[in-house]
């Protein structure tokens, strides 16, 4: 009971968190700007392109699950395209709820419904991140050779305004500090850092110590799901759904562009920005990307404006304005999959048990 009772207040302190990290980032995108312009944008938006996305955010999901299955065949386990997609979509529910408890709520979905054990799945998962990683960066190689320019306008934007700041002006947590005695900030975050480090180490250390021959056992098991890329036998097959899945990726993000009649003219380069800076964003464990992809996509904008020779507090509102239109978009995919999700996994519990 007590064991149950400290889990459930990790995962109430986590969630809090993470609605902190949110909240400090919509805060921190929002303050300062015209939300009139934002309004008038999205009630003239054209939301059958939303709709376009939204088919390419499904077949993501689709993809994905498929290319699953080619991970775990090795492994011996052929499992039901319908079961790893059901796992899939409730492990994306339960990152809106607690970041990044997806993969080990996707593995263990899995568990339930095919008895694939969790190590093993929960290693093929690290793998795709990996492969994912490896997209990311193709991404990001493409946005660098077409959208120099918008990078370099961008950071000379940045040093401009840091230029005009001539005065310290400490934010909340700083006047905090100061009250408390604290005067040189560079040495105060330099120690902090440190203290965190320190502590962490020791956190991993002791978990170690106590959880030894469990985490060897598990390690092992993530092991074999991290290799078995090198086994697979339809390499083609998995190439091509790894294509199709950033491919999907890539038109649910540029698509909404044309809803906005200020970003329809975007080109397929700016569309390779759009992904990097997006993914970007959602990758700090706020719930569902709130505030932080807000934030990123109000920077980005911002860039590709300032390369169009437009105005960057402009481009900020478009960008906050295309966030407000992507971002539901890939909650509602979200829910709606998780939810039905739901049954959909329960359902093939059952039948398990009656066979």
């Amino acid at each position: 009971m007590e064991k149950k009772s400290n889990k459930t207040l990790k995962s109430l302190f986590t969630v809090v968190i993470s609605l902190a990290f949110a909240g400090f980032f919509l805060w921190f995108a929002l303050r300062g700007l015209d939300f009139k312009v934002i309004q008038k944008s999205l009630a003239k938006a054209n939301y059958l392109w939303v709709a376009f996305a939204a088919v390419f955010a499904l077949l993501a999901y689709w993809f994905r699950a498929i290319r699953w299955n080619l991970l775990l065949e090795p492994m011996g386990h052929k499992i039901s395209s319908s079961n790893a997609l059901w796992s899939l979509s409730f492990g994306y529910l339960m990152n809106l709820t607690i970041p990044r408890s997806g993969e080990l709520a996707r593995a263990t979905a899995l568990y339930g419904v095919e008895k694939v054990p969790v190590d093993k799945s929960f290693g093929t998962i690290i793998l795709e991140r990996v492969v994912d990683l490896i997209c990311m960066l193709g991404f990001l190689l493409l946005t660098v050779i077409f959208k120099f320019k918008a990078i370099v306008s961008f950071y000379d934007f940045v040093m401009e305004q840091k230029d005009k700041k001539e005065v310290f002006e400490p934010n909340v947590f700083e006047r905090m500090m100061m009250k408390l005695g604290v005067e040189n900030f560079d040495s105060f975050y330099l120690y902090l850092k440190i203290v965190v480090v320190v502590l962490l180490l020791t956190a991993l250390v002791v978990f170690y110590k106590y959880k030894k021959e469990a985490l060897i056992n598990f390690g092992k098991g993530i092991l074999q799901g991290l290799t078995s890329i090198f086994k697979l036998k339809e390499k083609g097959k998995f190439i091509i759904y790894t294509i199709g899945i950033w491919v999907s990726y890539y038109f649910a993000a540029y698509l909404v562009c044309f809803a906005l009649p200020e970003t329809s003219d975007f080109t397929f380069s700016d569309g390779f920005f759009i992904i990097v800076v997006g993914t970007l964003g959602m990758i700090i464990p706020a719930s569902g990307g709130i505030g932080a992809f807000n934030l990123a996509m109000k920077y980005g904008f911002m860039a590709l404006f300032l390369a169009m020779g437009k105005s960057a507090e402009f481009g900020g509102e478009m960008g906050l304005t295309y966030s407000f239109i992507s971002l539901p978009l890939q909650i509602v995919v979200m829910l709606v999959m998780g939810l039905i999700s739901i049954p959909m996994l329960a359902k093939a519990r059952n039948n398990i048990v009656e066979e």
